[in-house]
């Protein structure tokens, strides 16, 4: 009713955002909340990923295939000296070259594969506090919604109560209407943001395949030792790289947890 008189004496008619929050009440106010900040964290998502996302690139895949060939120091070495700055943002950059000079260096395979891991899952975790969020919100639109349409139902209803069953159908059928407001605002931010969830989901998933092929390519190219060694330790060193995925793969599921716990295996 202020409304309608602040508009007449202005001379403005009310907008479109100020009618629905007339018509949902506060449970308008709280989607039309949610919604703004489920943009803002998908914004900031892209943004962050623009720059921080694991990539795998051309002159790693280039670097890779020469250490596939010829595992030396001056692999990891030239693909440190020939990184821009943009590069140096790229998490799966510093996982490689650390995980080759580590191989280098002589350690122990085991206590490489739990760094690898760690870092690998702390690249991917700055992921996971957006992606849940827009979850949230695509889950709580709805609910949000249909609170708003039961409570919009129970003060139409009421009203008719109120008259003594003297309320026409015009007036009942114009409460209804205003009280489904707030299901379809629901669904309406619920349905993309959904879609937003999955798209997102995917990626990462695709991610992490790719850091994996990238750091088990890494992880089984038997390293040449400067001392002489026999044989059979050499077939030994061997086999137990052919087997680096499968032990890698375990270690990420057991010592990791939650949608991107598996971020290396």
């Amino acid at each position: 009713m202020s409304e309608s008189l602040l508009a007449d004496a202005t001379g403005i008619s009310t907008g479109p955002v100020s009618q629905l929050m007339a018509m949902g009440g506060p449970v308008m106010m709280v989607l039309l909340a949610i919604a703004v900040a489920g943009i803002v964290t998908f914004v900031y998502l892209m943004l962050y990923g623009a720059f921080f996302a694991p990539r795998f690139t051309t002159k790693l895949k280039n670097g890779i295939k020469v250490w596939q060939q010829k595992p030396v120091r001056e692999v990891p070495d030239q693909l440190q000296q020939t990184t821009s700055r943009y590069s140096r943002l790229n998490p799966l950059h510093h996982l490689i070259t650390n995980t080759m000079h580590s191989r280098l260096q002589g350690s122990d395979p085991q206590q490489i594969r739990e760094f690898v891991a760690r870092d690998a899952h702390t690249a991917l975790e700055p992921f996971e506090a957006p992606l849940k969020i827009i979850e949230v919100i695509a889950a709580l639109a709805p609910l949000l919604g249909l609170l708003g349409t039961v409570m919009g139902m129970m003060e139409a209803f009421s009203a008719m109560a109120a008259t003594e069953g003297r309320a026409n159908a015009s007036q009942l059928s114009g409460g209804i209407y205003e009280a489904l407001t707030t299901t379809a605002a629901g669904l309406v931010i619920a349905i993309p943001f959904a879609a937003l969830a999955a798209w997102i989901e995917f990626r990462l998933r695709r991610i992490q395949k790719t850091i994996n092929g990238a750091l088990v390519s890494v992880m089984a190219v038997p390293i040449a030792t400067a001392d002489s060694q026999d044989a059979p330790e050499s077939v030994a060193a061997t086999a137990d790289d052919s087997d680096t995925d499968r032990r890698f793969a375990e270690y990420s599921v057991t010592g990791q947890q939650g949608r991107l716990a598996n971020a290396t295996g």
